[in-house]
């Protein structure tokens, strides 16, 4: 690290940095009216126990978390930006799309395929339409 970089490792700003995704991460969990299987399945799959301590207490993620938390946030800014009217993206994640990478399926369907690349897909694909 050179001199004069700043860094946010401390754990105090992991921690930090943890709950606020996890935060917004249940708020869209809401807005798209997810079950609590389809938000652990959203997160990697952690064990159920560990899924609700993370509701009441967020700790310091692990990293595959946290780009999992960082796709979906991406994924909900972009639909918000697509799909200003209201209810509109919330809808959209739940909709059959004909869109290539779709097939018929909808988002919500492919990124509940479980790996962090089928989020990455669902996030790539909407920041190309997005930047038309």
């Amino acid at each position: 690290m050179s001199e004069g970089t700043v860094t946010d490792a401390t754990p105090a700003n992991a921690q930090s940095q943890s709950a606020a995704a996890l935060k917004a991460f249940f708020q869209i969990a809401e807005a798209w009216e997810l079950n609590a299987d389809e938000q652990m399945k959203l997160l990697g799959s952690p064990a159920r126990s560990t899924f609700f301590k993370w509701k009441k207490e967020p700790p310091a993620l692990p990293p595959d978390t946290l780009e999992r938390l960082s796709h979906i946030l991406s994924i909900y800014r972009n639909l918000e930006l697509l799909l200003p009217e209201p209810g509109a993206a919330d809808r959209w994640v739940k909709a059959p799309n004909q869109a290539p990478l779709l097939a018929g399926k909808s988002a919500l369907e492919r990124m509940l395929f479980g790996q962090v690349a089928d989020l990455y897909a669902i996030r790539q694909y909407l920041d190309a339409q997005r930047d038309g």
